[in-house]
């Protein structure tokens, strides 16, 4: 008998709990969540997938529920209610959420049933550079930010993708070593294993550095979850010559393992397998309890005994796992437990356990249950993994001979900025003179089509003046991207923080804190975000506040036009000024901020060092690629709307260019034909689009903030560019290109003309009427302004997301006065000696 089969829309599936149910209506269970003694004792009770439930009623006070299933009577909380998973009966009949299956194929329903959960929760935990996300990729087939240096991912990635009769739902978490409380990476990764109850975990585990990676996989253990073992990078444990039973660590540890290989997807199939094998429990796996010794051991039972009396607690968290964490003093957790009512007693016999084995051990408690979790792995690997006889060096670290060289490391790593900076421009010329010819051409070609009108200037002078002057810039921006990717794969990225570590040490911040500064480069705004790895809150502040300095590539084009344009012999040699002018006034703000709000003491310097690697062109190409979606993103959204706009406030109001029109015309009709040509001024038709762009609505806003900027040189345009740089620092390109465009040009105002037009820009006003505007000082101080003053809309909101809102406003306020001051110091005291 052929079954007909329908597909059904995932998304108009809504995931439903028991706690949602009306009283007298009914369900069918296809998931329970939670841990440890509620999920036996509710298992115990009935509570299975594909069990039929209804709600008989509520008590008075709404709490608990009283069900019916299996044909007798049980009541559970509300709270015990919201870790059930439940479908409806019609949808249940459908057997999953991928098929309909026509009714006359029952033989076929019954095993349907049985695979009826249509989602299982999957998540990724693992040590820094274990290969998280490599694996998250090779089984999504998204493309997210890897690289060889811990911290590449700050924040959760997810992706749904079906298998066998399941959708996927895979959390790609950020790299940690631990679920303690130390940085705010482990605190999410804790939380979101906590609270979002993931089906199964994949714990990614590097296999060339098993006994580090082993200790998150014991935390895993105390906390009695679902746990896949993905021993990445076999091929490497293998080409050492080194030997793992994996097979007796699996029965040992109570754990499946499944040796991968990320980069080439090798074991990736096994590894789902296993997925749907653990989450059916088809696959034998047992919860062991890992020894911590009898002093311990016994601390560890009465903390447990008083956990099992609080049920709330109890059926969220393993008791297990709660009094590990309280054993450990662990300050963020412990408030998480006095969140819970009546728990004080469990927290007070936690502290009397506490201070009773501090006191008999002299140690801290903390530390007393490392050196077990440790003692615990090397027992493990002692029975089940063996070195290779012959003691190789460690590949992929011979580089460092050179590279971090006590009086060489320094200067090669300048001389690779100055070769990134120099590539940028000289390599980027070609494709930027291409682009740039098929903008004009584009130009020529709408303009020649249309008839003259306010819909042919949209278009021609907001439009592709606007968007057309910003996205010449594109292969500038994917070389600047190349580059850094190029560092983050091979792992120099590590390198540069441990090369800066001491200068950063003298500013008040850690080694690691250059990283997110060097990503900053790029985007200021996941350079914000990287700030998480950092252990230290002072140093997440201290890093934030001055990010902002770190030239972004959203800077890149107002860099390249006023350099093509007044520093033609030095081009990379300014660049290079720029970025490093950025970096050393970030460390005095640094210096000063650590003196006026952050007075603490030092975190210790602890970082991996990865070992090098060939890079992947897949990786770096992805990595550019999606860079440069990115950017045209950007000019298709914010650039697109900020042109039209700007385009806009500089066309309207119309009335007074018309009014003078019309004086003019008026003038010529009452001249006589032949004083016609010599007593006519002409230029004032000319003059008549400037008068109406400095009159529209952009250019009363461009006087308007003239004052505020006429000390550092600045006319009313510049105002316009750095009012709309605000919003996106491209913007400040594009308004030029549209601000400095009059009408009797000939050609659009590309990149190579709009210099010509920099030149050409004359004072109209003041005691410097009809000097040049632009000279080489003003340039380079208006770059400078440019690099400092108010970090984009994105980066202010990223701040905002990061650090709160007070601190976002304060970051704004003070880059822009820092901006002021040093324009106005460049410019003036130049003055003097220029």
């Amino acid at each position: 008998m052929h079954c007909k089969i329908q597909k059904v829309n995932l998304e108009e599936q809504h995931i439903r709990y028991l706690s949602d149910l009306a009283t007298n209506e009914t369900a069918v269970i296809i998931k329970i969540k939670g841990y440890g003694a509620f999920r036996k004792r509710i298992r115990e009770m009935g509570f299975v997938r594909g069990t039929a439930i209804k709600v008989i009623k509520k008590a008075p006070l709404q709490d608990p529920i009283e069900y019916e299933l299996m044909g007798h009577r049980v009541s559970l909380r509300t709270s015990e209610a919201q870790l059930i998973e439940i479908a409806t009966p019609e949808d249940f009949q459908r057997a999953d959420t991928q098929t309909h299956i026509d009714i006359s194929c029952r033989e076929d329903v019954k095993q349907q049933k049985k695979n009826f959960s249509k989602t299982i929760q999957v998540a990724l935990v693992g040590n820094p550079n274990c290969g998280k996300t490599s694996i998250f990729n090779q089984i999504t087939g998204k493309h997210e930010r890897v690289g060889n240096y811990s911290g590449v991912t700050v924040g959760a990635k997810t992706a749904n993708f079906n298998l066998q009769d399941y959708t996927i739902e895979l959390t790609d978490l950020p790299g940690t070593y631990s679920i303690s409380e130390y940085s705010p990476e482990e605190l999410f990764v804790r939380e979101h294993l906590s609270e979002k109850l993931p089906d199964v975990v994949i714990n990614v585990v590097d296999a060339s550095n098993l006994e580090r990676n082993l200790f998150l996989t014991t935390q895993l253990i105390d906390m009695n979850i679902r746990v896949i073992i993905a021993l990445n990078m076999y091929d490497e444990l293998l080409k050492k010559g080194d030997r793992l039973d994996y097979h007796y660590l699996s029965k040992l540890i109570g754990i499946p393992i499944v040796p991968t290989v990320a980069t080439n997807a090798k074991g990736i199939g096994t590894l789902l397998d296993k997925v749907i094998d653990v989450f059916e429990e088809t696959e034998t796996t047992r919860h062991i309890h890992i020894s911590y010794g009898n002093d311990i051991n016994s601390s560890i039972q009465r903390i447990k005994a008083a956990v099992k009396k609080h049920d709330t607690i109890n059926d969220s968290l393993h008791s297990q796992f709660v009094a590990i964490k309280l054993l450990e003093d662990d300050k963020t957790f412990k408030e998480h437990i006095r969140s819970f009512d009546n728990s004080q007693e469990i927290i007070t016999i936690a502290q009397e356990e506490v201070q009773r084995l501090e006191r008999e051990h002299n140690t801290k408690t903390e530390t007393l249950i490392t050196d077990a979790k440790y003692a615990f792995i090397r027992g493990a690997l002692k029975e089940t993994y063996t070195s290779s006889s012959i003691q190789k060096e460690p590949k992929g670290y011979k580089a460092d001979a050179l590279l971090t060289h006590r009086w060489l490391g320094i200067p090669l790593f300048v001389l690779f900025m100055w070769a990134m900076f120099h590539l940028t421009f000289s390599l980027g010329s070609y494709p930027m003179t291409w682009i740039e010819n098929g903008v004009d051409a584009l130009r020529m070609l709408t303009q020649n089509s249309m008839q003259e009108g306010m819909l042919c200037d949209l278009l021609v002078d907001g439009i592709i003046g606007g968007v057309g002057g910003v996205i010449v810039f594109l292969p500038n921006i994917l070389i600047l991207f190349f580059c850094i990717s190029l560092m983050e794969d091979t792992g120099y990225m590590a390198r540069a923080a441990f090369i800066m570590d001491k200068i950063m040490h003298s500013i008040g911040l850690h080694g690691k804190s250059f990283i997110p500064m060097l990503m900053g480069f790029g985007c200021n705004v996941p350079a914000i975000m990287a700030t998480r790895t950092l252990d230290s809150k002072k140093d997440r502040l201290l890093t934030i506040l001055i990010i902002p300095f770190m030239s972004c590539s959203a800077r890149l084009p107002v860099y390249i036009l006023f350099i093509s344009a007044f520093f033609v012999q030095y081009q990379s040699l300014i660049l290079l000024s720029l970025y490093l002018f950025g970096i050393l006034l970030a460390a005095l703000m640094a210096i000063i901020f650590k003196k006026l709000f952050f007075k603490k003491a030092d975190v210790p310097f602890v970082m991996e060092l990865p070992p090098y690697r060939m890079p992947t062109l897949r990786n770096i190409g992805s990595h550019t690629w999606n860079k440069s979606v990115q950017y045209l993103t950007k000019m298709g959204t914010v650039i697109l709307v900020a042109s039209i706009l700007l385009w806009a406030l500089g066309y309207f109001p119309r009335e007074e260019v018309n009014e003078l029109a019309s004086k003019q015309v008026e003038e010529v009709e009452n001249l006589h034909i032949d004083k016609l040509y010599s007593s006519f001024d002409t230029s004032q038709f000319k003059n008549s689009e400037a008068n109406q762009l400095e009159n529209s609505y952009l250019g009363r806003l461009g006087h308007f903030v003239e004052p505020a900027i006429a000390p550092l040189g600045f006319d009313w345009k510049i105002g316009i560019s750095v009012i709309t740089g605000m919003f996106a620092k491209e913007l400040v390109v594009s308004s030029m290109g549209v601000l400095y465009r009059s009408p009797d040009d000939e050609s659009e105002i590309s990149s190579h003309n709009l210099t010509e037009k920099l030149h050409q820009q004359r004072y109209e006003t003041g005691v410097k009427k009809g000097e040049k505007i632009f000279t080489p000082l003003l340039a380079y101080s208006f770059m400078l302004f440019i690099l400092l003053y108010f970090p984009c809309v994105a980066v202010f909101a990223a701040i905002r997301h990061e650090v709160g809102l007070r601190w976002a406003i304060f970051s704004a306020f003070y880059t822009t006065a820092l901006a002021w001051i040093v324009a106005y110091i460049v410019y003036n005291v130049g003055s003097i000696f220029l």
